[in-house]
């Protein structure tokens, strides 16, 4: 038995289903849009548009075929289902190969996705170690570059704070840095003017000392306790013990020389002030016999001479014999005489003085004959002098030595310079005696105060002049400098202390 069934249930069945499965689908490319705009970057997302959209083409293709069939067959149209049916089938695999194709390249996508991923996180991780390494770095630099500069300032103050020179100097010999000490030494004001301006060699005394270091810097690479002797920027003669080394780079090339300088100027005076006193004492104590044996038996030659020059007339040999027997004896008592002087320990009698004063009257004493002689005596006193506490009449023996020797070293016409000073600070009157005379060569300015010594012919100075003089002024707790260059004078400096006594 046949039975019919209506088929008008399948038939909705059908086209509603289609008809959904169009609308869910192009809601899923909707939605699959928002997330890739929400999160351009992701691939899944980006899969997912694709797959929504290729499922949205099949939907479509798949749910017009069945519609269409529907209403073909329902209008008695299936010669034409026929012919569209090929294509309907066609369209619906092409869909799925894209369906499937798009899968399997996103399977790909994601993998390279993934290994980029994996690689943006090895770089985020080595950026992240990077810029802890930079931190660190950033520590490490700003801990060494405080301790450089603890070094720095730590070895700075060691050289701005040595009472030695230190210096350090350019391949050339040029300063290119030197301490406080250093600049106050050799009496400049400021370091500017030696740094790149002044070379090492201009400031030793003699050109062959400043050779002999260099040559032993450059053949042993140091120099150590070498004793020099410089001058200050006002020609003051230093003495200095130099120690130096030279700095070479990789190729042997000669970089840098350092070297530091101890000042033993006051230690050196020193020593000749007590290697004097040493022979003061040592030919004063001599000096004394001697001169007691010989001034008796000059005396008795000088007295017998003169009997026989009264019995001898004018004219004859014997006479100018017996003269120059005279003569000769005459300056033989004369040097015993100041031999005396020097060694007889006399009593000083100290009172309150004024320098000027006291200088003034020598001056006046021998101004006269200086006039004539045509050297002109310059006067250059401080009146704020105080007074001091010495013995008069010995100074005014210092200083008619010292006029007396400036005069003698001129030849011609010539100036003298007396200048009275007040030195607070040291507590000392300075007068010092400047002549335009010969001046006083380096072989022998050591010598000049030694008893005896005396660069006068022969019978025109005994030598004892200056050596007088220095105990003079030892005597009174006083000092006396020399400083000379030959050819160009001479400047003699007496230091006297002021004191609080009472005469």
């Amino acid at each position: 038995m046949n039975e019919t069934y209506s088929l008008a249930p399948v038939w909705f069945t059908d086209v509603v289903g289609s008809a959904l499965m169009v609308v869910f689908s192009i809601l899923s490319v909707v939605y699959a849009v928002r997330l890739v705009k929400a999160q351009p970057s992701s691939v899944i997302w980006t899969y997912v548009l694709w797959l929504s959209v290729a499922l949205a083409v099949f939907s479509v293709s798949r749910s017009v075929g069945h519609i269409a069939k529907r209403f073909l067959l329902a209008m008695d149209l299936s010669h034409i289902w026929v012919s569209l049916r090929p294509l309907s089938g066609g369209l619906n695999t092409i869909t799925f190969i894209v369906v499937a194709s798009i899968t399997l390249f996103f399977q790909r996508v994601q993998k390279i996705n993934v290994a980029i991923l994996n690689d943006k996180k090895a770089l985020e991780e080595a950026g992240q170690e990077v810029m802890r390494l930079n931190r660190d770095l950033e520590l490490l630099v700003r801990h060494r570059t405080e301790e450089l500069s603890r070094s720095e300032r730590k070895y700075r103050r060691v050289f701005e704070g040595s009472m030695d020179v230190i210096f350090i100097l350019n391949s050339d010999t040029r300063f290119v840095d030197i301490n406080t000490a250093g600049v106050s030494t050799f009496g400049f004001g400021a370091k500017e003017e030696m740094i790149g301006q002044l070379a090492l060699g201009q400031l030793f005394a003699l050109p062959h000392e400043f050779d002999e270091v260099m040559c032993d810097l450059r053949s042993q690479g140091y120099v150590k306790d070498r004793e020099c002797r410089m001058k200050s920027a006002n020609g003051a003669e230093l003495s200095l013990l130099l120690s130096a080394t030279v700095r070479r780079d990789e190729s042997g090339r000669i970089v840098s020389y350092e070297g530091i300088a101890k000042d033993i100027t006051a230690r050196r005076q020193m020593e000749r002030q007590l290697q004097m006193a040493d022979k003061l004492a040592s030919l004063g104590q001599v000096s004394t016999g001697i001169a007691h044996e010989v001034n008796n038996p000059l005396g008795i030659i000088l007295g017998y001479t003169q009997l026989l020059l009264r019995e001898t007339g004018e004219g004859t040999q014997i006479y100018d014999d017996l003269k120059t027997i005279e003569k000769h004896g005459r300056h033989c008592k004369t040097i015993v005489e100041d031999l005396l002087k020097f060694a007889r320990s006399t009593q000083t009698h100290k009172t309150s003085i004024n320098v000027n004063e006291t200088l003034d009257q020598v001056i006046s004493l021998l101004g006269h004959q200086f006039e004539l002689d045509n050297v002109a005596l310059i006067r250059e006193s401080d009146a704020n002098i105080p007074s001091l506490v010495a013995d008069e009449e010995k100074l005014k023996q210092v200083f008619m030595n010292l006029l007396m020797n400036a005069r003698q070293s001129i030849s011609g016409t010539g100036r003298i310079t007396v200048r009275t000073a007040h030195d607070a600070s040291a507590g000392e009157v300075m007068i010092e005696i400047t002549d335009t005379g010969c001046g006083i060569s380096p072989d022998i300015i050591g010598k000049i105060f030694d008893p005896f010594f005396t660069t006068k012919p022969v019978g025109e100075g005994t030598g004892l002049g200056l050596s007088v003089s220095y105990g003079i002024v030892q005597d009174h707790n006083g000092r006396i400098e020399v400083s000379s260059c030959p050819g160009e004078g001479s400047t003699f400096a007496v230091h006297l202390p002021i004191g609080d006594s009472q005469p």
